[in-house]
């Protein structure tokens, strides 16, 4: 079928109306008219091509809720009218261990990306939320049971939800615990929300002063600025765990040192260039650094049923389809609070 969207036909422009074709419903499919779409800082690194080759046209988007408009013959699991959502990817290869075992996202032979990839016919392309619709598997959506007036805020929870919902919860962490969240963007502001949530003492650590309110309102205990060379030395040895957003180069070592014995870096950022540290930081008292991306579709399932439970949403700007490009600069620039969200009525 042919769909409405918002893409880019080359690293060089911005993105722009589009139309494009997208496969047609098949018995295991529903499709999604969409609502709304979330704004990650994934979607300007895919449509800029900074993370490698990018697929064109790409049409980016991968925090999508919307509504069910139609069902193939065999689908069980969703109804007509009901609220659906597509988060990071739309398949996998079902078969190896970690599919299996229901962490689809670190399949053996690559999960399938919501947008910028082909589906596992190796031809046909992906197209994002950025569009009037989404046809996917419904083995690979989610139900979204949410108050209407919520959904604009749910989008994020697909992938900054996740994001940082997972490591937490691969870590243990709970009552007890202390948290250190290392930056407050569009994962930061969910990593508070649910390191406090789950009962652990938080500190927010940040390299800018103003945010310290805000970090308090979303639940942190405490603030500390990490330039500050007298706070850092006051915090050393002091957390369980520090879940690490920072998608820049940084010096790992003078976090790492806040850890205590057997302390756990969860790294959920990317930087362009990598990061380095000393061993000994790590060895010296059995440090760890743990890697984390998303989560499977269960994991992803349970989050999002955990937020309607808990009333945990993201803190979001709306803006119509047309100002994306302008929302993207102000991404860049961390001018967000805490993660732009498309109205998709304005396509």
């Amino acid at each position: 079928m042919q769909v409405k969207g918002y893409g880019a036909t080359s690293a060089e422009v911005p993105v722009a109306p589009i139309v494009f074709e997208r496969r047609e419903v098949g018995p295991h499919d529903i499709q999604i008219d969409i609502e709304y779409c979330g704004v990650c800082h994934s979607d300007i690194h895919m449509v800029r091509s900074e993370w490698g080759p990018s697929i064109y046209p790409i049409v980016p988007g991968h925090e999508v809720v919307g509504k069910v408009v139609a069902i193939g013959s065999h689908v069980t699991k969703f109804k007509l009218g009901q609220t659906a959502g597509v988060g990071v990817f739309v398949d996998s290869c079902r078969e190896c261990p970690s599919c299996k075992a229901g962490q689809e996202q670190y399949c053996d032979d690559d999960m399938t990306a919501t947008y910028n990839d082909f589906y596992r016919d190796g031809k046909t392309q992906t197209f994002g939320g950025y569009s009037a619709n989404y046809v996917i598997d419904e083995k690979y959506a989610l139900h979204v049971n949410f108050e209407e007036k919520d959904l604009a805020r749910v989008a994020p929870l697909l992938c900054a939800g996740i994001t940082t919902y997972s490591p937490l919860r691969f870590a243990g962490v709970g009552k007890g615990h202390k948290v250190a969240v290392l930056g407050l963007g569009g994962l930061g502001h969910m990593a508070v929300k649910f390191a406090a949530s789950f009962g652990a003492e938080v500190t927010m650590l940040s390299t800018s002063p103003s945010k310290e309110a805000d970090a308090r309102s979303l639940g942190a205990h405490h603030f500390a600025l990490s330039t500050d060379p007298a706070q850092m030395k006051a915090l050393k040895g002091s957390f369980d765990f520090i879940l690490n957003t920072v998608a820049a180069k940084h010096d790992l070592d003078a976090f790492l040192g806040l850890l205590k014995v057997e302390g756990k870096m969860l790294l959920v950022g990317i930087p362009p260039e990598a990061n380095k540290f000393g061993a000994a930081t790590l060895i010296s008292k059995r440090r760890s650094i743990v890697g984390s991306m998303i989560g499977g579709i269960a994991e992803t399932q349970e989050m999002l049923d955990y937020c309607a439970e808990h009333n945990i949403l993201s803190d979001i700007e709306m803006i119509s389809m047309a100002d994306v490009n302008a929302a993207y600069e102000r991404v860049i620039k961390s001018d967000v609070k805490y993660r732009f969200v498309i109205d998709m009525k304005t396509l």
